[in-house]
């Protein structure tokens, strides 16, 4: 929200306060501020153009007037698309109202520009960026071309298809087979060994790697053909 923007929602709100004060109802238009408010807030640091529309008010709601109102979201609510968040008096009267609002966030995200096969690492000639509503798309949607270059699909996509991250599987580091170096270190020790890995794995996976001597250790696998293992 722009600075002259919030002062003046900031200056209404404290009018209509007082009015309810006034009054000893509270006022509609404080409690819409208020969420927005909230909303603004809570959604300072996604990543697009935020819009908050708080939905209708019923004029006729009859609540005592409060100085303080308090927006709050119920356990597992946010900032993002339909969303409701509560808001309460402590002083001088006792009450919460639960209002629905709607947070659009207008930003770019990536598409696939040409078909993509499935396991074919995807290179930027594939990759287009759109931009649209993020809180309308599936969730995990790539918001840059770093978050898939050299990653595959996990199934053909078709070209104009957003790009979900957990339908994208990284570019192995460790292949099944492998001579892999065991590392592992702590304060007082740095030790390491050969092994063979027995699957493959990107960056940050967990493999599995067979020892000279037949044990089976689980480490997780980086790139050059090392595996952190932590005792």
């Amino acid at each position: 929200m722009k600075p002259r923007l919030l002062i003046t929602t900031l200056l209404t709100a404290a009018l209509s306060a007082h009015a309810g004060a006034q009054t000893g109802r509270q006022e509609v238009a404080v409690l819409k501020s208020t969420v927005e408010q909230f909303l603004q807030v809570q959604a300072g640091g996604l990543p697009g153009q935020v819009t908050v529309n708080v939905g209708a008010i019923d004029p006729r709601l009859n609540l005592a007037a409060c100085a303080e109102p308090q927006a709050f979201f119920m356990p597992g609510a946010r900032a993002w698309g339909k969303t409701t968040v509560g808001v309460r008096c402590a002083a001088p009267a006792t009450w919460t109202v639960y209002i629905q609002a709607n947070v659009t966030v207008v930003g770019e995200y990536i598409a696939a520009a040409a078909p993509l096969v499935q396991g074919q690492p995807i290179d930027a000639g594939q990759l287009t960026v759109l931009k649209g509503d993020l809180t309308m798309l599936p969730a995990g949607i790539a918001t840059d071309v770093s978050q898939v270059i050299g990653r595959s699909a996990t199934v053909s996509l078709p070209p104009g298809t957003p790009l979900r991250l957990d339908t994208l599987r990284s570019k192995p580091v460790v292949q099944s087979g492998q001579l892999v170096r065991l590392v592992s270190s702590g304060s007082n020790f740095s030790v390491s060994a050969e092994g063979r890995a027995m699957s493959t794995a990107g960056d940050g996976q967990v493999v599995q790697v067979r020892t000279g001597n037949g044990q089976q250790i689980s480490g997780i696998a980086k790139t050059g053909g090392l595996v952190e293992v932590a005792f």
